[in-house]
């Protein structure tokens, strides 16, 4: 699949995806991208950040293909069941583990337990060795509940501008293969 064929729907987590991230470089340089409303950024409600982005899948006027990044995983994850038949594949970057007793209280809150069905979808999982929100051993046992293929992205911390992760090439060529595999 060619990204002029499918909407590209951009799923940020926590704060949203400043102007210098990956996901918002992608939003400007590919044309058929747009970024998922979910809501309010820094008090994230899960329940209103599922109907949301199961809103906007249902908006799309072409087959979605989903690039979602840390508590954006996350709620891709829950929404999964109802997204079932309208999404072709994600791309999921650095998801935190929710589960752990020092994520922020807005995280925490109503994001604490992690889905552990499979996914409807093929999906690809990048994940760092020293992420400091999420074990590398926790992001496998995702990818493996979930069916996703995982890659190691090596020590490159949570994988967005603070990490030096402004351009991201690596994950557009990663991006690119998974777009090849649909």
């Amino acid at each position: 699949m060619k990204t002029a064929e499918c909407d590209i729907l951009i799923v940020p987590g926590l704060g949203n995806s400043g102007p210098d991230h990956w996901q918002s470089r992608w939003e400007r340089q590919l044309p058929t991208a747009r970024r998922a409303p979910l809501g309010d950024w820094d008090d994230p409600d899960r329940a209103t950040w599922v109907e949301r982005l199961v809103q906007a899948v249902c908006q799309a006027t072409r087959p979605v293909v989903i690039v979602a990044h840390s508590l954006g995983v996350m709620t891709v994850a829950h929404a999964a069941p109802e997204l079932e038949g309208r999404v072709r594949a994600a791309f999921l970057v650095a998801p935190p583990d929710t589960t752990r007793k020092d994520m922020p209280p807005e995280v925490s809150r109503t994001f604490r337990d992690v889905p552990r069905e499979p996914l409807p979808f093929p999906s690809m999982l990048i994940a760092s060795r020293n992420d400091p929100y999420c074990a590398f051993d926790a992001a496998d046992d995702f990818a493996a509940a979930w069916g996703s293929l995982l890659v190691d992205a090596g020590e490159a911390g949570h994988i967005n501008a603070a990490s030096g992760h402004g351009p991201w090439p690596e994950g557009l060529t990663r991006f690119a293969t998974l777009l090849q595999r649909i």
